[in-house]
């Protein structure tokens, strides 16, 4: 009998079309059915590094549809498990006339224990869910924003199969090494857990990976890069991390026409089927788009209604040379900024870090760019190198030119230069371990400007980093590195912003909630007993 490795995932929906994807433990046919209501849809498997996977399309759905569906492998129903004690899993299209709540969040651990991680937002709100059925709000979309995985920090599980999968210190040391060892972290973070996995069968999901999907730091600099690319294991953990990436969590991203039209779908499928495994082509991709970032975009847009949700990779295509420095390649902040365009209601520009972070730790990054960048000489442009490194100093505010490109096209948005202003710009952002929302004060725009953070899902920071954060976030906390900034000849921000809510250290799930002209965000943590408790809540175009 065919078994059901992982999943089923419900990703990409529209008002009338959805996504399941799924790993199987062997190659078969896998449908999607409901014969109550007509739901009859199927995909062949494909195969890469040994691991079978499938996309099912489901077409024709009417919008707000609520159809419990079941997974038949091969004929064998291999979904809804039997005796789970969970509701049916069901395919829930979009509604053009109900509004739009978008639940987001970052940086989940998993496995681990409550003493090590707390509570998990993720379980709880599955809980909620499944307790509360029809009577309580559920999220049309949850988009996790970077860290889905801990590729550099493994629990005792992931150290026990490497050890049955390598022998004793072969290198990466407490990392895992190649493309069979994130398939099991995948396992490890989505399997598990079977209030998570009914979660994630039921609610459309949509992603993008931050560093530790890959490594800490990933793409720091163009030191950095040096640094790994002259590691004689890189090769296999990097092919192996964009590999994994592109097939547990882009390929659910992409629309059904975009996913038919694109060309390294088409050739690991075509591989799959002449030779039996397109392990080969998915390395050879993987290895491409980390050295020529602009082969790939891994950013993608969709528009429900009068919202448009923008997710743009802020780690893979970077621009890191010896002469030229960006948070994106040229192709990639084209295409980002074509799509920062009014007539929206709401647009939502989602990065796993955060664009608008506390002045003073804005400044200290864009101060250490330039430093590094030589402007105070080639002995402190080393000591900045280090310092970028070992404090994480590599968020927006340290591609400055990048920053001021995406302000002044945000700008221009919200001044209705593009088109209607929308009532709100939001960034949707995590990776830093805090939650706040911050509101840009200049100038004027017709648009309400805000960033929304939250983090992270499960990983609280420890006591000493969160009275750090503390400090950064207080107006005194940011003089002397404003001082700094000016000093490094660093350019006056084109926007100012003021944190307004926060922050708030415990674990978190955030709800954007969008009706009409309308937007609102709730910030919701795990109690005691691990059900979610308001924590905050704010109103963006207040």
């Amino acid at each position: 009998m065919t078994v059901l490795v992982l999943g089923p995932h419900l990703r990409h929906v529209s008002h009338n079309t959805a996504t399941i994807w799924v790993e199987t433990d062997r190659p078969c046919e896998v449908r999607v059915v409901n014969q109550e209501h007509g739901l009859d849809a199927g995909a062949r498997t494909f195969t890469a590094h040994g691991h079978h996977y499938a996309l099912v399309e489901v077409e024709g759905l009417q919008a707000g549809a609520r159809i419990p569906y079941e997974v038949v492998a091969d004929g064998e129903t291999v979904w809804p498990e039997a005796d789970s004690g969970f509701p049916p899993s069901q395919i829930r299209t979009l509604d053009p006339g109900g509004g739009l709540r978008i639940s987001f969040g970052s940086c989940r651990r998993s496995p681990g224990t409550v003493e090590q991680f707390g509570h998990d937002a993720l379980t709880a709100m599955a809980d909620r869910l499944r307790k509360g059925g029809d009577s309580v709000a559920w999220p049309d979309i949850l988009l996790m924003v970077g860290d889905q995985i801990y590729a550099d920090e493994l629990t005792d599980e992931m150290r026990a199969f490497i050890r049955a999968h390598r022998e004793p210190g072969e290198l990466p040391v407490e990392e895992v090494a190649d493309y069979e060892e994130y398939t099991y972290l995948y396992k490890l973070a989505w399997h598990d857990d079977p209030a998570v996995r009914w979660l994630l069968s039921t609610v459309p999901t949509f992603t993008i990976f931050d560093d530790h999907d890959i490594r800490d730091d990933w793409n720091t600099s163009y030191t950095w890069r040096q640094q790994m690319w002259s590691q004689p294991w890189w090769k296999d953990r990097i092919t192996g991390g964009i590999g994994s990436y592109w097939i547990y969590q882009h390929l659910g991203n992409m629309s059904p026409q975009d996913r038919a039209t694109d060309p390294v779908y088409k050739a690991l499928r075509t591989a799959s089927d002449s030779t039996g495994d397109a392990g080969a082509v998915l390395d050879e991709f993987a290895e491409k788009a980390d050295k020529e970032p602009a082969s790939t975009r891994w950013s993608y847009a969709h528009d429900w209604g009068g919202v448009r949700l923008i997710v743009v990779d802020s780690r893979c295509s970077r621009l890191l040379t010896a002469d030229r420095r960006g948070m994106l390649d040229d192709e990639e902040f084209e295409w980002l900024d074509g799509r920062c365009q009014g007539g929206m209601d709401h647009l939502l520009i989602a990065s796993s870090l955060p664009v608008l972070l506390p002045r003073a730790i804005h400044h200290a990054e864009s101060w250490n760019e330039a430093v590094a960048g030589g402007v105070w000489g080639k002995t402190a442009a080393r000591l900045g190198e280090k310092i970028r490194q070992a404090a994480d100093l590599e968020h927006w505010a340290a591609f400055e030119q990048s920053f001021r490109a995406l302000a002044g096209g945000v700008l221009a948005v919200g001044r209705g230069e593009r088109g209607p202003a929308p009532a709100s710009i939001s960034f949707l952002s995590g990776d830093i371990h805090y939650s706040y929302m911050a509101r840009v004060t200049e100038p004027d725009a017709r648009s309400k400007i805000s960033q929304v953070v939250c983090s992270p899902l499960r990983n609280p920071l420890a006591g000493v980093f969160r009275w750090a954060n503390r400090l950064a976030y207080s107006r005194a906390g940011s003089a002397p590195f404003r001082v700094l900034a000016k000093l490094a000849k660093v350019p006056a921000t084109p926007l100012r912003w003021r944190m307004t809510d926060g922050p708030w250290f415990d674990n978190a799930i955030a709800t954007v909630e969008i009706s009409g002209r309308d937007c609102d965000v709730r910030w919701e943590s795990p109690r005691d007993g691990g059900e979610l408790g308001d924590l905050a809540r704010a109103k963006v175009t207040g």
